[in-house]
């Protein structure tokens, strides 16, 4: 029998795993769902993820695609593997899809969000869902700072040292600074990300919305392209990988106009 190509959408709370990536000795994401997907398949399964995410981010829709011989319907698939899945990681829909659908290499654009909570005290429910800044951040001088990343540069400055890819440039589709409440949102969709690029750049507008640093610095660190250049990393645990965008003709998902109707940014409790 043809094996059939299955593409899935999940969310994780990463704050149990060293990352998406499988690895030897340390839990992860994608082991747990090759493990909880074997067991419905009855045979062994293995996923590729569209995008690796480091230890401590969380995914309100990576995805990924796997190979299978078994013959599963889709409410088979979706609720088997949840059941095999711990708590903090969800399969939110399985389809198939075409043979040369690739989550990885067909995807078209992403979109992160990062998460900081601006408020003086320190929060029990989301110390592990988002950076706490006590100083009052200037989140409008931070959004106009970041709209000199928008376009296809090259983003060397924001690009951690061990990172492998081939090239640094990106393109920056649309990039945005949010607040609601006490909660500042650091919101970018790009054809593609480099290793830390986005909690590069969250670290360094914090800089601006502290006002350690003017917004036209944002503009000349870009222009240095040396991560000597830019500020500190911001922490992991106020980074989520938001979506992962396809081709409608190999995954049908809708394609949101702008950041404003792709990110529903919730509002305070």
């Amino acid at each position: 029998m043809t094996p059939a190509r299955l593409a899935l959408g999940l969310e994780y709370d990463g704050s149990g795993f060293h990352g998406w990536q499988s690895q030897s000795g340390s839990p992860n994401v994608q082991d747990a769902v090759n493990r909880a997907l074997s067991r419905v398949a009855d045979e062994e399964v293995r996923c590729m993820g569209a995008g690796r995410t480091d230890a401590g981010v969380h995914a309100v829709e990576q995805v990924a695609h796997f190979d299978t011989s078994a013959r599963r319907s889709r409410r088979a698939w979706l609720f088997g593997a949840n059941t095999y899945l711990p708590d903090d990681i969800n399969l939110l829909w399985v389809r198939e899809v075409a043979g040369d659908f690739h989550a990885r290499h067909s995807a078209v654009a992403r979109t992160y969000a990062y998460l900081i909570l601006n408020r003086s005290v320190r929060s029990a429910l989301e110390r592990n869902r988002a950076w706490l800044i006590r100083d009052r951040l200037d989140d409008e001088a931070m959004h106009r700072a970041a709209q000199a990343l928008a376009g296809e540069h090259d983003f060397s400055s924001w690009r951690a040292a061990d990172c492998q890819a081939r090239s640094p440039v990106r393109n920056v589709m649309d990039i945005r600074v949010r607040r609601s409440g006490q909660r500042v949102w650091i919101v970018c969709r790009a054809n593609g990300f480099l290793q830390r690029m986005v909690r590069n750049i969250a670290g360094s507008l914090a800089h601006v919305g502290r006002g350690r640093k003017e917004g036209a610095w944002i503009a000349e660190v870009l222009e240095a392209r040396s991560r000597t250049a830019a500020g500190p990393a911001a922490p992991p645990q106020g980074l989520y990988l938001q979506r992962i965008e396809y081709p409608p003709a190999l995954l049908p998902q809708g394609s949101p106009a702008s950041l404003d109707a792709l990110l529903q940014v919730p509002e305070d409790i």
